[in-house]
């Protein structure tokens, strides 16, 4: 109850400020009746002529972002299984022949994307990912968990001691935060590769968190490993979750 009323007292304060309708006439008509008949109905409160123009400037935001906000939820890109995300990175990064990329997607707690970002842009040769970037990144979507991936202009999508590497420090990073690494996808020319579908996606920081800028340079790939990880989050390709099948934090 004093959730709601805490919320509610709230809720009239925006309307005094959004409408200029006085906050005292506001709370007393609140007292006895429904306050959404203010923006539904603003006579019951004898807005003038400069209120009421400001209630449907209201109404019509609200309106507006309700049918986009729907629109927005069906549209949504969610990812069950690693090769959904390495299509999605796949098509993002593809076509890029002369230049190196590394992008990092931020996804919900429905592993949904919030927003997919280009955290460093290299040449052909190198790049440089700065963690404390993608740090930022992540605090500013309020993010759950998040994906990594970047391109070999070259072509190769084998997963280098450098990529584990880079991975395991960025996992370091999230990890005290309950921020999961979901995948590293790797894409060269028209394919690509998942990480976390060969097991190279770590569950857990072994080190503390290093926020040095990582250098990517692209070279030619090998298949071989100096870190034995495997992520038992990812049998079967799938991106488990206890709930909807997907993973939750």
């Amino acid at each position: 109850m004093t959730n709601r009323i805490q919320y509610e007292d709230s809720f009239l304060k925006s309307i005094n400020k959004l409408t200029g309708i006085p906050i005292n006439k506001i709370r007393k008509y609140a007292k006895e009746n429904n306050p959404f008949n203010i923006l539904e109905h603003p006579l019951v409160v004898e807005s003038n002529e400069n209120q009421l123009e400001k209630i449907s400037k209201l109404n019509e935001f609200i309106a507006s972002y309700n049918v986009l906000r729907m629109n927005e939820e069906e549209n949504r890109i969610k990812f069950k299984s690693p090769t959904e995300a390495g299509q999605y990175f796949l098509a993002l990064l593809g076509g890029e022949r002369d230049k190196e990329r590394f992008m990092v997607t931020f996804l919900d707690n429905s592993n949904s994307i919030i927003e997919t970002r280009t955290v460093t842009e290299g040449g052909i040769a190198s790049a440089v990912v700065y963690p404390r970037d993608i740090l930022k990144m992540a605090m500013a979507n309020d993010c759950k968990s998040i994906m990594l991936s970047h391109n070999y202009p070259g072509g190769s999508i084998h997963s280098s001691n450098e990529d584990r590497t880079i991975t395991q420090r960025i996992v370091d990073i999230f990890h005290p935060l309950d921020i999961k690494v979901l995948d590293h996808i790797i894409v060269g020319g028209g394919r690509y590769s998942s990480m976390a579908e060969e097991g190279y996606v770590p569950n857990s920081s072994i080190d503390k968190a290093n926020y040095e800028p990582i250098s990517l340079v692209n070279k030619d790939q090998t298949e071989e490993s100096i870190m034995g990880y495997q992520n038992d989050d990812f049998n079967n390709n799938k991106y488990d979750n206890e709930e909807d099948d997907e993973l939750e934090m």
